[in-house]
């Protein structure tokens, strides 16, 4: 009788492992994933897409740039999934059904060749907001000695992006304007206006934080980063030189820095079955270690994490 009982456990138990495997496999995630967008949150998604794949086999996570704009754009159509964003949500694209997801956040910099003809005096003096304004806005300073005090009386090239990207609304923002208030030559994507700078000693651009910064951490070469010289002292104060990106992070974290914005996930209605794991993932704990591993955008803290979490469960 013994017997019988330790057998009948012995077949109870491989039963109810049995019937677990049987359950998790048929809960394996399948399916595909479609992002599109901004080119700061690219090398993130990229990374996030890699790391989501291994942990689910069954799961294809396709990630391609194109601005902020094109992300936007194909989500509200249906042909991507998530739309990668790097810059607020506006009202117009929240009444199409649009759910905006607040994932990462960085900064956009100014920069100029570093065989600008006045990097010295950009470099010490820096440049104040009404005259970054006078730049892009207005239009009305265009050589390098109007720029700065002791700059080389040289032209003015003025370069801007030629996407809707998240980069130029967010510069755009910093004088109260949107991208199309912009002046100066209109240049595709990230790595373009970058190249055009560094082939132009008397050019100026803004580009972002994750292109700005090199995965080692110094500036771009070729480039330098202008100092906004925020409290319009006349100088380039220490805290608002950035030769590194620990800099630039330190000054973020202490918010004196003041072209700042929000990445974000846009999703067609509630964010559901596979996109909704995904996002889940990229704000999980580990989701925040490949942030920082990859080192172009910065995560989120927790406790915001956290709130963003309960959101969308």
């Amino acid at each position: 009788m013994k017997k019988f009982i330790a057998l009948f456990w012995v077949v109870c138990v491989w039963l109810l492992i049995g019937a677990t495997t049987g359950w998790a496999q048929q809960q394996e995630m399948r399916g595909s994933i479609t992002l599109c967008g901004a080119w700061a949150m690219y090398p993130t998604a990229v990374a996030w897409a890699e790391a989501f794949q291994k942990l689910h086999p069954g799961v294809k996570v396709d990630v391609s740039a194109g601005g902020a704009g094109k992300g936007v754009a194909d989500t509200i159509a249906g042909l991507v999934d998530i739309g990668m964003v790097s810059r607020d949500p506006e009202p117009a694209e929240i009444e199409k059904g649009i759910t905006a997801v607040y994932v990462l956040h960085d900064a956009v910099y100014p920069v100029v060749s570093d065989k600008n003809p006045s990097l010295h005096e950009l470099l010490a003096c820096g440049v104040p907001k009404k005259v970054w304004e006078a730049m892009y806005i207005s239009g009305t300073i265009t050589s390098w000695d109007a720029v700065v005090q002791g700059g080389a009386k040289k032209p003015l090239h003025v370069y801007t992006r030629s996407d809707s990207c998240g980069a130029a609304a967010s510069w755009a923002k910093y004088f109260d304007k949107k991208q199309e208030d912009l002046k100066g030559i209109g240049v595709y994507g990230d790595p373009g206006v970058l190249d055009a700078v560094k082939k132009d000693p008397l050019g100026v651009t803004y580009s972002n934080f994750s292109y700005v910064f090199t995965r080692e951490g110094t500036v771009l070469p070729g480039v330098r980063i202008v100092p906004i010289d925020a409290n319009e002292n006349g100088k380039a104060d220490p805290h608002e030189i950035y030769t590194t990106r620990d800099r630039a992070i330190a000054a973020l974290d202490a918010g004196t820095y003041p072209v700042t914005r929000k990445n974000y996930f846009f999703v067609k209605g509630k964010p559901q079955g596979l996109v909704k794991a995904f996002i889940l993932f990229a704000l999980s704990d580990e989701g925040t270690k490949i942030v920082e591993q990859v080192g172009t955008s910065l995560p989120l803290q927790k406790p915001e994490r956290e709130k963003i979490l309960k959101a969308i469960e």
